[in-house]
């Protein structure tokens, strides 16, 4: 009888092993850079989601800058270094030549919930999305921009010709423009942009508003740019495929079905705090607004469409280039 106990209790004790085993919490690793700033609230707010919503048993582990380098956050999800990440499409435009479509200069100031619409939709394109599966990567939901403008040490920006020599560090887009003008593409890292005004590396940087935020360029700024609108950059969140396909069906619910709440979320927060703090900055440290003629924006807008049609050439061989580029546009035009 004393076996029989013994053996009985062995078995309840393997199973409960057994069941805490089978319902360990998942815990994926974020690849992030930087520190937390508006730019990751789509992030920080989808980790609270899933978290919430799964009882703690789905997790998001967040790091910046501890587990990859920015411009090798795609590379990290192809060989499954990390789950999820978030890169700049520009910062290797020959690794996913694709979603740089959306960096290209429309000239059209949309808001912020029209960007994050437009982008979603470009990510789910049959060419987009075998792009990005040469990495084993799904794009899982877009970091939304507001139109760039540029902050500059240089003396006041009085006609276009004045970009002619001006070291610049920008987006694809909107250097392909400034870049007919004469200035000249200057690729510095993220953290190192402020250290780069201040030493002369660089004379000015295209950003949104949170990056020169966080980067604190308008403090040693001169001028700011108020109606540039040749787009922004394409920031967006991958997965590991394979880990996605992994998950089980309760995680993968509560992870895509967070998606629109955390876009939300982010998009009021960008809305409501940063972009007010950014105007406000100028103001405050006194950078002289610049804003640029209807004849200026004309001959920007002229030279806009020109660099779409480069892009368009460019990438013609690899993809159905042009197809992509009208849907594509077509959306930023609606």
């Amino acid at each position: 009888m004393h076996k029989v106990k013994t053996i009985s209790l062995l078995t309840l004790i393997s199973a409960a092993l057994f069941a805490t085993e089978l319902h360990a919490a998942t815990e994926w690793n974020v690849s992030l850079w930087g520190k937390r700033r508006a730019f990751t609230e789509n992030v920080e707010k989808l980790a609270e989601l899933v978290e919430q919503k799964t009882n703690g048993d789905f997790k998001l582990k967040i790091s910046y800058g501890g587990l990859s380098k920015s411009r090798e956050n795609l590379d990290g999800i192809s060989i499954g270094a990390f789950e999820m990440a978030q890169f700049c499409s520009f910062y290797h435009s020959d690794k996913n030549p694709t979603i740089t479509v959306t960096e290209l200069p429309f000239t059209k100031d949309v808001s912020l919930a029209r960007v994050s619409e437009i982008y979603h939709q470009v990510h789910q394109h049959p060419i987009v999305v075998k792009d990005l599966a040469r990495w084993n990567a799904t794009l899982l939901m877009p970091t939304p921009l507001p139109q760039y403008n540029i902050v500059s040490k240089t003396g006041s920006l009085n006609q276009l010709s004045d970009f002619k020599g001006m070291r610049v560090r920008g987006p694809g887009g909107i250097m392909g423009v400034l870049g007919k003008l004469g200035a000249v593409k200057t690729g510095v890292p993220f953290a190192e942009v402020r250290q780069s005004m201040d030493s002369g590396v660089i004379d000015a940087a295209s950003f949104a508003p949170h990056a020169h935020l966080a980067t604190g360029t308008y403090k040693v700024g001169k001028w700011a740019t108020t109606n540039l609108n040749l787009g922004s950059a394409n920031c967006p969140v991958v997965v590991n495929t394979d880990a996605l396909n992994a998950l089980s069906k309760p995680h993968r619910d509560a992870l895509l079905g967070s998606v629109d709440e955390a876009l939300d979320f982010y998009v009021k927060n960008y809305d409501n705090n940063t972009t007010g703090k950014y105007e406000q900055a100028v103001t405050d440290t006194g950078l002289t607004r610049i804003t640029f003629s209807a004849q200026q924006t004309a001959e920007l807008n002229r030279l806009a469409d020109s660099v779409r049609q480069d892009w368009i050439k460019k990438y013609a061989s690899r993809f159905d280039a042009q197809a992509l580029f009208d849907y594509t546009a077509d959306l930023f035009a609606k």
